[in-house]
């Protein structure tokens, strides 16, 4: 505890994760699935590091939440999730193997999403090899054209059968595109092209519904429900009240003060120019902590709840504010001012960058101090 108080202490900005509220999230979630008589269970994703705000931490409270079927992206992500969780969990690589590397799944029990018939051919040659059936999740495309058996593989599916002989199908995916946005008419397209293809599949478990898809309704939740972001916090669908949690808060310490008369510039590129005599604090965060340069005239942070306008560009290591009128006793150098709050959610950082929540949580930096709720 010592040492990470004193790590705090030497931190210019502190990252707090709530896992208290990871857990409620997946709670919510969880009854999502049975809610009218559903049956739908509930997995997690962890890709990018459990979305940046780290797997171990991450992954240790949602088992204790009884999570027990989880997703990343890559086979290494798997292969340090292993590690991480206890054996009766199931680990579902979404890229599946890479040409050559699908033995690393059998050694780490690993559970390849295949995704296309080279995929499909190099597991189904291992179990042959290896003498038994291997287990594997197939994913099939319904609309996205992303990734997935496209429907000339299923054609090739339905004239040979065999074609998955060695391969344990222990689930039938798919993703949905437009899932955030609740009447865009893909969302009904996609389900309807994901109940045709359950049908070639008879017993087999299915999982269509995102975090987003999750809030749908019940047609979309099938067996499993595969929330990523949503545990987080990250608003599943926009316009409405946000249901979940949130995760995170951020705040970074203040650097140095100074008083800039009227004219002075302050900042890269000369985009800011003080209108009269401003109080500027410098705070140490920037763009390669993950703080998007994109905000840049477009954001604030708060002191003491009060807002303060960035004032001039966002730098890789820093940020200036304008903080004329806050009183010299709210803000002094060393003193933590707060980015991600009540007041302003990762989701309306993402809205001034012109971007999404996901890419604000995956971007957040390694040279925080991160500090663990509910560890």
């Amino acid at each position: 505890m010592q040492h990470e108080d004193q790590a705090a202490a030497r931190a210019g900005a502190i990252l707090s994760i709530d896992l208290d509220a990871v857990r409620a999230n997946y709670r919510l979630l969880r009854e999502r699935g049975v809610q009218g008589g559903g049956k739908a269970a509930c997995a997690a994703v962890l890709k990018a590091d459990a979305y940046g705000l780290g797997m171990p931490q991450v992954a240790n409270a949602l088992v204790r939440e009884g999570c027990r079927s989880f997703f990343v992206a890559h086979l290494d992500e798997g292969i340090r999730l292993r590690q991480l969780i206890p054996s009766d969990c199931s680990i579902h690589v979404m890229h599946g193997a890479m040409p050559g590397a699908a033995r690393d799944c059998v050694e780490h029990r690993l559970v390849p999403v295949l995704n296309d018939p080279g995929q499909v051919d190099e597991w189904r040659t291992l179990a042959r090899e290896l003498g038994r059936t291997l287990p594997a999740a197939l994913q099939v495309d319904t609309g996205m054209s992303r990734m997935g058996l496209a429907r000339s593989d299923l054609d090739r599916l339905r004239q040979d059968p065999d074609w998955l002989g060695g391969v344990d199908l222990q689930l039938v995916m798919s993703h949905l595109a437009c899932a955030d946005e609740p009447a865009h008419p893909l969302n009904e397209r996609q389900r309807l092209r994901f109940d045709e293809v359950r049908a070639l599949f008879p017993g087999v478990p299915a999982s269509l519904a995102n975090s987003s898809g999750v809030f749908l309704g019940q047609a979309w939740h099938a067996d499993l429900l595969r929330p990523g972001c949503a545990l987080y916090g990250i608003h599943p669908q926009p316009g409405q009240a946000n249901p979940l949690a949130q995760a995170v808060s951020l705040a970074a310490r203040v650097v140095q003060l100074r008083t800039v008369a009227a004219g002075d510039i302050v900042g890269y590129g000369a985009r800011y120019v003080a209108p009269g005599e401003r109080r500027i604090a410098t705070i140490a965060i920037g763009y390669a902590d993950g703080w998007l340069r994109a905000l840049t005239g477009h954001s604030q942070a708060f002191v003491d709840g009060v807002a303060v306008p960035f004032a001039g560009t966002v730098s890789m290591d820093s940020i200036t504010l304008d903080v004329t009128g806050i009183p010299d006793h709210r803000i002094a150098p060393g003193q933590a001012v707060d980015l991600l709050c009540a007041q302003q959610t990762v989701d309306d950082v993402a809205n001034q960058a012109g971007t999404i929540g996901y890419e604000v949580l995956t971007r957040l930096g390694s040279r925080f101090h991160r500090h663990y709720i509910g560890i």
